[in-house]
């Protein structure tokens, strides 16, 4: 990780890190807002009205559920981003040239490229979050004594779904990249079904789980104030927490 940030600092500059943030922010008003909005319907279709008929399973059903229909509506932006930070061009690549050349080159259906894994990882990565950040919320208050609504229970609560969230979502990770990042004029993997059985007979399964450092820091933080602020919101508007 360290190596990298150098490598990428010494030969792009600085704001090379932040290569592709207009696309990522894209991405994370309409795929992010999905998925934690929708949750708490989710939760009621799949009948979780009472304390008795909530189980784990239900509540991760319903986090897949509401992360597979913000990954239909991100992926596009999912795929720009993915574009705009491993382009190797002088200068930091622009959105707009970055959706035209794509456009050009692979019609409207290069904005849905690696849709069938990208939506795997949304369900998988919105299951484990919100039905590990739900479970660990009964946790932490048997547990500390603390109130349902209070700031340290989220903040907790979040950082342990977090750590599952890496584990889980890190073999798709790398799917994904794969998929996204091949070459128009030269496919190697047919679907995400071949792109994991290629990895693991190519590169071992470990593989799946590289760069699980960088994508913990990244999701420790982003987890956390993702759901304190979103808590903070629910109350603020008179809704109950969840």
């Amino acid at each position: 990780m360290v190596g990298s940030t150098k490598k990428i600092i010494g030969g792009e500059g600085v704001t090379a890190l932040w290569k592709g943030v207009n696309a990522a922010w894209l991405r994370e008003a309409s795929y992010t807002s999905l998925r934690l909005g929708l949750y708490e319907p989710c939760k009621v279709a799949f009948g979780c009205t009472t304390p008795e008929t909530t189980t784990f399973v239900k509540k991760f059903a319903a986090g897949s559920a509401a992360g597979a229909l913000g990954s239909l509506a991100g992926n596009p932006f999912d795929v720009l981003k993915t574009k705009m930070m491993a382009s190797e061009a002088a200068g930091t690549p622009s959105i707009v040239g970055t959706a035209k050349e794509l456009l050009s080159k692979q019609g409207l259906a290069g904005f849905y490229r690696g849709i069938d894994s990208n939506i795997m990882r949304a369900m998988v990565l919105n299951g484990t979050k919100m039905a590990c950040y739900d479970q660990a919320k009964g946790v932490v208050m048997s547990v500390t004594g603390l109130d349902r609504t209070h700031i340290l229970t989220s903040f907790l609560s979040a950082a342990s779904a977090g750590f599952f969230m890496t584990c889980t979502v890190s073999p798709f990770d790398m799917i994904r990249t794969r998929l996204m990042n091949q070459p128009a004029d030269a496919k190697i993997y047919n679907n995400a079904a071949d792109c994991f059985v290629k990895i693991c007979r190519q590169e071992g399964p470990l593989t799946l789980w590289r760069g699980f450092m960088p994508i913990w820091s990244r999701f420790a933080p982003t987890t956390t104030l993702q759901l304190i602020i979103f808590e903070q919101l629910r109350s603020a508007m008179g809704m109950k927490a969840l």
